[in-house]
């Protein structure tokens, strides 16, 4: 009996863990300009914000490397490629001043059947006054997604 309980639990906290990884991907494609804000009804662009979350899921898939289900990895995979290509589109857009009409990327895959393969190399960090000084291990969550 306590066999069904743990793995009725484990589901419950794989489900919860997806609805995670989804609800920040929702709010960084939120920043990218692909969800309009409800508020307005228009998609607003915010970079800053939107890497904060890009930043978060990086770290959460770096950190639970080797711990999750293969459902839960590539949701979060997906998730994470999407959206990092999204920011990349989005920021040459603005650099261009066509930011008027913000990049739509594709939602983030569910499935492991729509598998994206993982990225084998991360974009240069951003250089930032606060940068120098942090430690090694802080430095390796800040990425880059765009020039």
């Amino acid at each position: 009996m306590a066999e069904v309980q743990t793995s009725t639990q484990s589901g419950e906290l794989s489900q919860r863990f997806i609805e995670f990884v989804m609800m920040h991907a929702q709010n960084a494609a939120l920043f990218l300009g692909q969800i309009p804000n409800p508020k307005t009804g228009e998609g607003e662009v915010n970079l800053e914000l939107a890497k904060m979350f890009i930043d978060q899921l990086a770290m959460i898939q770096e950190k639970t490397r080797g711990n999750l289900t293969n459902e839960e990895t590539t949701v979060l995979r997906n998730a994470l490629s999407n959206l990092q290509m999204a920011f990349v589109e989005v920021s040459r857009a603005q650099e261009r001043g066509g930011a008027s009409q913000p990049a739509r990327g594709p939602e983030p895959a569910t499935s492991a059947e729509s598998s994206v393969p993982a990225q084998t190399s991360t974009p240069p960090e951003l250089s930032t006054p606060a940068a120098s000084t942090e430690s090694e291990s802080k430095k390796k969550f800040t990425k880059s997604y765009g020039p």
